[in-house]
């Protein structure tokens, strides 16, 4: 009786180089990717926040706990929080609201629904630092069209510096902001309502629920899914958001206009440790406020029946 085993038997071939490695050959390059574009900068983001950096760029030594010692010390850093969690809450708010608003109108019949369907691309397609300078020469305070034209309809007595004051500069920046959020969160709502299958309509109308009913009871619930992506990308983004109020107005005056990320920028001149510090926390910021979220929305667990 031989002894080869049916492995090394003439015609049988054991497994190949790539069957042995599994899926490693196709998630290997996207899992390098990530540790290069993501793992790596935030690695080196903390490990800079330890450190002492001079102007020029040079490391001095470690810094242990001093630059978050001095950030939290700095007076700006609260009104700076306070303003970044308003800026995320009207921002993402007004943006569903008015997304599902839009949603439901496209997802209507109308004579021009194409076209208007396409110009609701345009503020996506365009770059945000493109809008955000467009809108700033129109609010400019020596040459605008919005003070031209208030000023001959007799709504002002003056030309108005509508970025140079805080209590005005943050509307307009939370308005560049909605609409340029709300092509993607539109089209994420259409996408959802267009899955929803018309024979559930049909049944409700047979029940006799009216319209509202129906919105509330069918619409909504069976839409959870897309709005709760909607929802968190722009969460994100508008935490996040940095192009739109650098390009309008720096932050300024001071930092009554900043949120975290245009603050972590402006320590970049005076203090790269302490902004390092300030991106930690940012980034801290950023996922405890999706985690929170989606543990809220209950995001991997069904809802009881």
């Amino acid at each position: 009786m031989s002894t080869t085993s049916s492995a090394t038997r003439p015609g049988r071939k054991g497994p190949g180089g790539l069957a042995r490695l599994g899926p490693l050959p196709w998630i290997g390059p996207a899992t390098l990717l990530i540790v290069l574009v993501v793992l790596w900068p935030v690695y080196e983001m903390v490990r800079t926040s330890f450190l002492k950096i001079s102007s020029s760029g040079f490391v001095r030594g470690s810094a242990g706990t001093d630059k978050y010692k001095q950030l939290f010390e700095d007076p700006a850093l609260p009104s700076v929080v306070v303003s970044t969690v308003m800026w995320t809450l009207v921002v993402v708010t007004t943006t569903m609201v008015i997304s599902l608003a839009l949603a439901q109108l496209f997802n209507q019949r109308f004579p021009g629904r194409r076209v208007t369907r396409w110009a609701l691309i345009a503020p996506w397609a365009a770059s945000l630092v493109m809008t955000a300078i467009g809108f700033k020469w129109m609010l400019n305070q020596t040459s605008g069209v919005l003070n031209t034209v208030m000023k001959d309809l007799g709504l002002i007595d003056g030309p108005k510096d509508w970025l140079g004051d805080p209590s005005t500069a943050w509307p307009w920046m939370m308005f560049v902001a909605v609409f340029v959020s709300l092509p993607f969160t539109t089209y994420t709502l259409l996408a959802g309502l267009q899955t929803i299958p018309t024979e559930v309509y049909e049944a409700a109308k047979v029940d006799g629920t009216n319209t509202w009913q129906t919105y509330l009871r069918i619409t909504l619930p069976l839409l959870r899914p897309a709005l709760l992506v909607g929802m968190v990308i722009n969460l994100i983004n508008v935490f996040n958001s940095f192009p739109i109020i650098w390009s309008m107005t720096r932050g300024g005056p001071d930092s009554d206009t900043a949120t975290t990320t245009v603050f972590m920028y402006q320590l970049k001149n005076a203090d790269i440790g302490q902004s390092a510090a300030m991106s930690v926390v940012n980034f801290t910021l950023v996922v405890v406020m999706v985690v929170l979220f989606l543990k809220a929305a209950r995001w991997n667990q069904e809802e009881n029946r």
